[in-house]
């Protein structure tokens, strides 16, 4: 049985929306015209319409997401009703850049020092030269 809510064909942009890829319809029309999502490998505009069996590619932040459309909606639906609209194909190994640690460094000041000195700005220097020897600067 086919939801009232089904359709044929749908914007890509409702229908990211509608399942929960992005929070607002505008957050997705912005990635579309952002080149952050694909059909078939194809940069595609807020407007293109997708149908079942296109396979849709999200780009958010450091991660590619992959989706099957396998029905088409217009109208955004609860969590647990997703797969029955969408299949998520992402990969395991673009899942777990989720959980990658961070390779930051920063040095931590107590609150009321004021600028450190000449001899505390070349401690720091030092410190973080001797983390990154044989690396290059940008």
């Amino acid at each position: 049985m086919r939801p009232f809510f089904a359709m044929d064909s749908v914007r890509i942009d409702k229908f990211l929306w509608a399942i929960r890829v992005y929070k607002t319809r505008t957050d997705a029309t912005d990635a579309c015209k952002g080149s952050k999502v694909t059909v078939g490998g194809a940069d595609v505009k807020p407007a293109r319409e997708v149908k079942a069996g296109d396979v849709i590619t999200v780009r958010k932040g450091p991660i590619l997401y992959t989706y099957k459309v396998l029905m088409p909606l217009e109208k955004r639906v609860g969590a647990k009703d997703v797969p029955r609209f969408a299949e998520n194909l992402t990969p395991q190994s673009e899942l777990d850049k989720l959980h990658a640690p961070v390779e930051t460094f920063f040095i931590r000041r107590d609150r009321g020092t004021g600028r450190p000195t000449k001899k505390e700005r070349r401690d720091m220097e030092s410190l973080y030269d001797s983390f990154f020897e044989g690396e290059e600067a940008d």
